[in-house]
């Protein structure tokens, strides 16, 4: 008997359903590549802000000063390269894949190339750009808008962030300035410059649609470490834009143009762009380092639901929920940080969500001390975690396809669930550990409490609140936890399931007990 979690299913068709389709705006090319040695800083410029005024006479004032430092990226594969990439078409959304058979020129034979924007930095010419515009590149020519030409090397490139950079040989080369993009409000006007279609030095306006889009466009990275942190505009993108500038009223970049939201592939409406302040933590990296040095708290993390807040008696739907440890050497763990408990600050700084979690943690190097402000089911606790570096490479967690019968199952009504026990030799078969061995989940009342919070295969391993904690080994076990509860009341439990990256771990689900 084998199990499926399906959990990573179920958000994925959430998130298509609000997206419709996410396409990475460059001509679609994927492959892999390796980062450079290591040197010092780069070194950026800042301008003097543009004057205000109407809106037409910023738009202008902002291209005839920043498109001279906007590049059109050539990056070339030699066809021994030249095939699919399955890690990526594995986000493609459903019904699209023959879409992009048909604009990838991996599939054809020979030689193949792909284009993309990108700006410059440093007046030595360091360029900032997209992963996937030059990731498994033989060659990278740059085109500037005054028709110089230039072969450029990749310093490093990450693709947790989608950010690379890449630099070709000059002095005293045109620049633009990087802005905050903390600072920017949402209905705020911002400019794209790129190199969209082959229409090259393509200038569009817009507004910031939103801000911390995050699991919205999940499906866009499954990396473990990933980080979904996007500026939305309604700026026009289409492919080729791929790692253009976004820029604010005053002329500075506050963002890296990176994907489009779409049922075409082409411009909707829908356009996301790789926060600058982000960016440049990277590129530091890896022109310091060589590498990109991820710090990490070694905790797995989901945004606060109306449950989880009022558990925690939050006046706020705010923060990121704590659900695990996936990391024997876990610093959150080793200072104190619980299952269930709430993220709310972080160096003084509130939490309201995952994704600025994820960005207050980067901007910190490994081996730093952050302070962090929890809830715990009422009480507040402050912590000083020493941030580990993430492991180079996740180990990925094979499953196997289910091919189960659902057997006899016990109904839990106050949760609206089915349940039945995990046998050691189904334990055995899934690699699942003994601490783990707690309820399968065989069904989910879509009326009843725990719908869209649990999903098939999900595994209950224990009750955390309320107290005292019980281990969840057999249906008896959450029955008696379940007896003693009244209807309103709330549980909550860890859960031991499949992430959108493809790894298991555990995460922290409240609910509220419904009448049996």
């Amino acid at each position: 008997m084998n199990l499926h979690f399906s959990r990573s299913k179920i958000a994925a068709i959430a998130a298509s359903a609000f997206i419709g389709g996410v396409f990475f705006a460059s001509s679609l090319d994927w492959t892999q590549g390796v980062f450079a040695q290591a040197g010092s800083k780069v070194r950026t410029e800042t301008f003097a802000p543009l004057p205000t005024g109407a809106p037409s006479e910023g738009f202008a004032a902002i291209a005839e000063r920043v498109t001279p430092a906007v590049v059109s990226i050539q990056a070339e594969r030699d066809a021994r390269k030249a095939r699919p990439n399955t890690q990526q078409r594995r986000n493609v959304p459903p019904g699209f894949e023959e879409f992009f058979n048909q604009l990838d020129p991996r599939g054809q034979q020979g030689p193949s190339e792909s284009s993309g924007s990108g700006f410059i930095v440093s007046k030595d010419g360091y360029i900032l750009t997209n992963n996937h515009v030059v990731e498994g590149a033989d060659r990278v020519k740059v085109l500037m808008s005054d028709r110089r030409e230039f072969k450029a090397k990749i310093v490093g490139r990450d693709p947790q962030t989608d950010v690379a950079v890449i630099k070709i040989d000059g002095a005293g080369l045109p620049t633009v300035g990087l802005g905050d993009d903390s600072k920017l409000r949402i209905g705020e006007w911002v400019v794209a410059i790129g190199n969209p279609l082959g229409l090259n030095f393509t200038v569009t306006a817009g507004i910031v649609s939103a801000k911390g889009r995050s699991n919205e466009l999940a499906g866009l990275n499954r990396d473990t470490y990933n980080i979904t942190d996007f500026i939305q505009t309604d700026a026009a993108i289409n492919p080729g834009n791929s790692g253009g500038p976004l820029m604010n009223t005053r002329g500075e970049v506050i963002g890296i143009n990176s994907a489009i939201a779409s049922q075409t592939g082409y411009y909707s409406g829908y356009g996301f762009a790789i926060p600058i302040t982000l960016a440049k933590t990277v590129m530091d990296d890896i022109v310091t380092h060589g590498r990109v040095r991820r710090a990490i708290l070694g905790i797995t993390i989901n945004d606060v639901n109306a449950e989880d807040a009022a558990v925690s008696g939050l006046k706020q739907i705010a923060g990121a929920k704590v659900g695990g440890f996936p990391l024997e050497d876990s610093p959150a763990r080793k200072a104190g940080l619980e299952a269930g408990d709430i993220i709310v600050r972080v160096d003084g700084k509130d939490v309201d969500r995952v994704s600025t979690l994820q960005r207050q943690v980067r901007m910190h190097q490994p081996g730093e001390t952050i302070e962090v402000d929890i809830v715990r089911y009422g009480e507040r606790k402050t912590f000083k975690i020493r941030l580990l570096e993430a492991p180079a490479e996740a180990v990925p967690v094979a499953t196997a396809e289910d091919k189960a019968t659902e057997g006899e199952g016990l109904s839990a009504a106050k949760l609206g669930i089915t349940t039945e026990v995990i046998t050691a030799e189904v334990a055995k078969q899934n690699k699942i550990a003994d601490e783990y061995r707690g309820l399968r989940v065989l069904s989910v009342d879509a009326a009843g409490p725990a719908a869209q919070k649990l999903g098939r295969d999900d595994i209950i391993v224990k009750v955390i609140r309320p107290e005292p904690q019980a281990a969840i080994k057999s249906n008896a076990d959450l029955q008696r936890v379940l007896a003693r509860m009244k209807s309103g009341e709330y549980i909550s439990l860890l859960v031991y399931s499949q992430s959108q990256a493809g790894t298991f771990g555990t995460r922290v689900v409240n609910l509220r007990i419904g009448e049996q």
